[in-house]
């Protein structure tokens, strides 16, 4: 990859296309940057000195010998846009590997899987800052790690970051000091070939380490156990069923071989999956050399992430959880187990070409399910108790409707959210927001 004086075209101007494009150009690249949409930061980026075509992809892009691209994640690679540049063999990659060239200080803690990266992310860079204050967070979790390069690419820093599928496709030389794949389950199937390739996708968070450096595997994960195969590095085994791994849990507290990392009843976050979720990050942040003290100290202070099963408030004794990060069945299915029953769920939202059939076999905690959006008939046939509504405010009523003491309602969506919100963070936000006038009007 050349670093300097490059002629790169950047394809998508959303955050992370933005970012590497400003990136690029401080260092020297000729970048024009195209977007099927109108950019409404166009005139900052000109004045950057970066070429910027809107509204659209013109053909004349394809008449220019470009080093390589830089690709939104979200864009596959069959869109026939980019199915060109493939077949003409010019390289393709997407921000993260770009700002991974521009910042040689950056430690990296880095994290993928199916679910649950967020929060292993998220109480990651928790216990990093314990470590020193100048720890940082990037990558697929609301900050492109061009984005931090460009204000910290100068600096030594641990880096704990969140990558997607679509993001480590685009991958070359990206090395993490310690990653993960906590779990595998179907998703994405709207942009990958198969299931396989998804599987796939995601080993490649390791495809650079070496010798010391740690992959940590989840034993419990038959699925993850068939892929992850011929790793370079130290394997680190980890189970909340079996003791003879490397990470383990005994007598209620979690081990890393013979050494206590924390007491389970210090958690503050809920659910068996999350148990998991800090065992990993705690982990993690020992690899990167959080003290053990500051990891024992983190732990406990952890409250959680925003969309992550997060409680919401009660009314009358009904409890309310906002679980939009469940954009798949096998979060969804995380979500319900993590209750006993009479859970009124709210789930639909996008086809992202998946099969609900899993969730059949928590009909019977599921009192009744409100499904809405594109895919909301999909549910019919999955819950004894369903009934359609058009979107999630009607959703909402209904259960509200319905709802006694001891209840849960519940936003598991089941797949993702853009039929009608922009993400699932609005997509939760307008849950709460619903959540929050409802417990008002209970105080009037």
């Amino acid at each position: 990859m050349k670093e300097e004086k490059a002629k790169v075209l950047v394809v998508g101007c959303g955050k992370s296309g933005d970012a590497v494009a400003r990136l690029l150009i401080q260092k020297g690249a000729a970048v024009t940057i195209t977007d099927q949409k109108p950019i409404p930061q166009k005139a900052q980026l000109e004045q950057l000195g970066i070429t910027v075509l809107d509204g659209g992809h013109p053909e004349s892009l394809k008449q220019i010998d470009w080093d390589y691209l830089v690709k939104n994640p979200g864009i596959p690679y069959h869109n026939p846009f980019i199915a060109y540049f493939l077949e003409k063999k010019v390289p393709i990659y997407t921000e993260v590997e770009i700002a991974y060239h521009y910042a040689k200080g950056f430690t990296y803690g880095a994290v993928t899987g199916t679910n649950g990266k967020t929060t292993i992310t998220s109480l990651l860079y928790a216990l990093l800052k314990r470590k020193k204050d100048h720890a940082l967070v990037a990558g697929n979790i609301g900050y492109a790690l061009s984005e931090v390069v460009l204000a910290h690419g100068e600096e030594t820093a641990d880096v704990a970051i969140e990558l997607s599928n679509f993001q480590l496709l685009g991958i070359k030389d990206f090395h993490p000091l310690v990653s993960v794949v906590c779990n595998l389950a179907p998703d994405h199937l709207d942009y990958m070939k198969s299931e396989e390739a998804y599987y796939a996708s995601k080993m490649k968070i390791m495809q650079n380490q070496s010798g010391d450096d740690w992959f940590l595997r989840n034993v419990d994960d038959a699925t993850l156990m068939r892929y992850a195969k011929a790793i370079p590095c130290k394997i680190i085994d980890f189970s909340l069923e079996r003791q003879d791994v490397d990470l383990y849990v005994k007598e209620g507290a979690v081990y890393l071989w013979d050494q206590l990392l924390f007491s389970i009843d210090s958690l503050q976050i809920v659910g068996k999956h999350n148990l998991a979720n800090a065992m990993v990050a705690a982990c993690m942040a020992y690899k990167m050399g959080v003290p053990l003290v500051e990891i024992r100290n983190g732990i406990a202070a952890f409250e959680g992430v925003e969309h992550r099963l997060e409680f919401c408030g009660e009314r009358n004794g009904v409890r309310f959880y906002n679980d939009s990060k469940a954009t798949n069945t096998d979060a969804c299915e995380t979500a319900l187990s993590s209750f006993d029953g009479n859970v009124i769920l709210l789930a639909g939202g996008y086809d992202k070409g998946i099969s609900y059939d899993s969730l059949r076999k928590y009909d019977a905690k599921v009192k009744k399910c409100f499904a809405y959006g594109m895919i909301k008939d999909q549910f019919v046939p999955i819950f004894t108790h369903v009934e359609t509504v058009t979107d999630l405010k009607a959703a909402f009523d209904q259960a509200v409707a319905l709802a006694q003491s001891g209840d849960v309602i519940l936003l598991a969506p089941a797949t993702s959210s853009y039929d009608q919100f922009a993400n699932y963070e609005e997509r939760g936000r307008v849950f709460k927001g619903y959540v929050a006038e409802y417990l008002k009007q209970g105080q009037r």
